[in-house]
């Protein structure tokens, strides 16, 4: 099918490096160039078939680029879009996977080649794991990608962006970026907090104690303590409004044990249970090690 020519992946890790083998598995794409700072990371996402060439060179990478998709950390997306806009074709499509929105496209949007290239991504598959080395062809069948345009987002670029992710498996949500925020606070932000909170709450001498209920519950702090913190940082406001609404729940639950109140901790564990039932009916078909989130 070869829809987009040669694509452009800066940052060729589990995300960059997915995004690769499904344009790969799906012949999308005529060529696909991985961009990144580490040779030798590079080197083993074009074994591992990720990429076909690659280069430490954005201007170079993107110079035949059709779309070019910045898979780095948060608090380097804005800058890599702009570099890349400023060398690439006219016609270029520059999209992003990054897990908060607002202060990227700001930033992104106060250049005018690069806001007139890019649409604002994030689509939310992942895992605690990464590298290239734990990419999958199929980590975003059947998952959302949030799109989140503004006023200044061309149509065409918009469309065009619609149609790449969709190509890649993806379910199209749009937001503007200050919802998506808010939102990915609470749905993804929030629970990777709390994991790391309740892994680090159990003292190591009683680990050997712990079982199915601390491994679920604290998968997700295995990821990136230097990515997540960029995250939160990023995204301050809403997961410190996220932490709220999650400490009222635990008060409910506090005051409710303190008064051995038995009818309202079962009321409280009643709402959680109810809730979670909802989330697995939307939820497509489990994935070992995929959470939401982009990492």
């Amino acid at each position: 099918m070869q829809r987009y020519g040669t694509v452009a992946i800066i940052g060729v890790g589990l995300i960059g490096g997915s995004i690769g083998l499904a344009l790969r598995a799906r012949g999308l794409a005529r060529w696909v160039i991985g961009i990144g700072r580490n040779e030798a990371r590079l080197a083993n996402a074009e074994r591992l078939g990720a990429i076909d060439a690659a280069t430490t060179d954005i201007a170079r990478g993107v110079a035949e680029a059709e779309v070019t998709v910045v898979c780095t950390p948060v608090t380097r997306i804005a800058d890599d879009v702009v570099q890349a806009s400023q060398s690439g074709l006219a016609k270029m499509l520059v999209t992003d996977a990054g897990s908060t929105k607002l202060k990227i496209v700001e930033a992104v949007e106060s250049n005018p080649r690069a806001c007139a290239a890019f649409v604002g991504a994030h689509p939310i598959a992942g895992s605690e794991l990464k590298g290239a080395a734990h990419a999958q062809a199929d980590l975003f069948e059947g998952r959302v990608c949030v799109l989140t345009p503004t006023e200044r987002t061309p149509a065409d670029r918009l469309s065009r962006a619609r149609s790449f992710w969709m190509d890649l498996g993806c379910r199209i949500v749009e937001m503007d970026p200050e919802a998506h925020d808010k939102a990915l606070a609470l749905t993804s932000h929030l629970p990777h907090a709390v994991a790391a909170a309740l892994a680090a709450s159990v003292p190591g001498e009683l680990l050997p104690l712990a079982a199915g209920a601390y491994r679920d519950g604290t998968r997700v702090a295995g990821s990136d303590a230097a990515l997540w913190a960029g995250i939160f940082c990023e995204n301050r406001l809403p997961v410190l409004n996220a932490l709220e609404a999650f400490h009222s729940r635990l008060d409910a639950f506090r005051n409710s044990l303190d008064a051995a109140d038995e009818d309202g901790i079962r009321a409280w564990w009643d709402a959680a249970h109810a809730r979670r039932g909802l989330f697995d009916e939307l939820e497509p078909a489990p994935q070992t090690g995929r959470v939401d989130g982009r990492q």
